[in-house]
């Protein structure tokens, strides 16, 4: 069973100097590169972890298949804290929500995401209160990151967008989430008003034309994590070697500078348990 202090410290990298930056990893393999280069923390994707699993995103990923592809990362990632994104908890029923937290607890989780998508704020305000709950029950810790898509999908703009941010995530602490992820989120204004009107510490994820990390703290930023980005890059580049390779046969294609050495990379990987 995890111990409260993994959750503490990970809790403790939102409030430090700066922005915790977080790679979001899909597979063990992308977390064992990510903590070889001194990541402080690792977080999944929902996107990638599903794509490597052979599923689409949006709550659709199997329980057991999350299950295990975490274990197969906690495992490669020794005592970093790592936080997992369960998108909306793979179920509308909180009690399964938590069941599932609870899950992911055993196997050494020291936070989750969970997010509101297109549902009513009470759905998700209602599965953060049963985990939260079953945490208390279980005397165990977890970060709870609050997710709300309302700049992901639109569902308000301008002034009214940062209004019902601020309604959500008030909802979402007063629940027990520990933080406020707001994916899409890019105007350093929304993220000031955001941070100053919700008591959590504010995340975003990448976008094109975001400042740079130390803007972002001042504009009341805490966490930036990198989304999918990073498995998109890594499949992109694979695609497009790929095809080359397809269509000319030239060994060149798939053999570059940019590639990983196979012994280096071996080594991040115990022989055997």
């Amino acid at each position: 069973m995890q111990t409260q202090n993994t959750a503490a410290e990970f809790r403790a990298l939102h409030h430090g100097s700066g922005v915790l930056l977080l790679p979001n990893a899909w597979d063990a393999a992308s977390a064992a590169i990510f903590c070889r280069l001194g990541a402080r923390a690792i977080a999944t994707t929902s996107a990638g972890l599903a794509w490597a699993c052979g599923f689409a995103d949006g709550d659709v990923l199997p329980r057991e298949h999350l299950l295990f592809a975490v274990s197969e990362i906690r495992r490669v990632v020794g005592d970093l804290p790592l936080s997992v994104d369960i998108e909306g908890g793979y179920s509308e029923d909180p009690a399964a929500v938590a069941d599932l937290a609870e899950r992911l607890l055993d196997i050494g989780v020291a936070g989750v995401n969970l997010e509101d998508g297109a549902r009513d704020a009470s759905v998700l305000a209602r599965k953060i209160e049963a985990v939260v709950q079953r945490c208390r029950d279980d005397a165990e810790d977890l970060f709870v990151n609050a997710r709300t898509d309302v700049y992901l999908r639109d569902l308000a703009s301008g002034d009214e967008a940062v209004r019902e941010t601020i309604a959500r995530g008030t909802r979402y602490a007063d629940a027990g989430a520990d933080g406020l992820f707001v994916p899409g989120l890019s105007d350093p204004h929304a993220m000031a008003a955001i941070a100053k009107g919700v008591r959590l510490p504010l995340a975003i994820f990448a976008v094109p034309g975001l400042p740079p990390a130390r803007d972002l703290f001042a504009s009341g930023v805490r966490r930036l994590s990198a989304g999918e980005s990073l498995a998109a890059l890594a499949y992109g580049t694979a695609r497009e070697a790929a095809e080359a390779f397809l269509r000319d046969g030239n060994s060149a294609d798939v053999l570059t500078d940019r590639n990983l050495e196979y012994g280096p990379t071996n080594a991040l990987f115990p022989a055997a348990d």
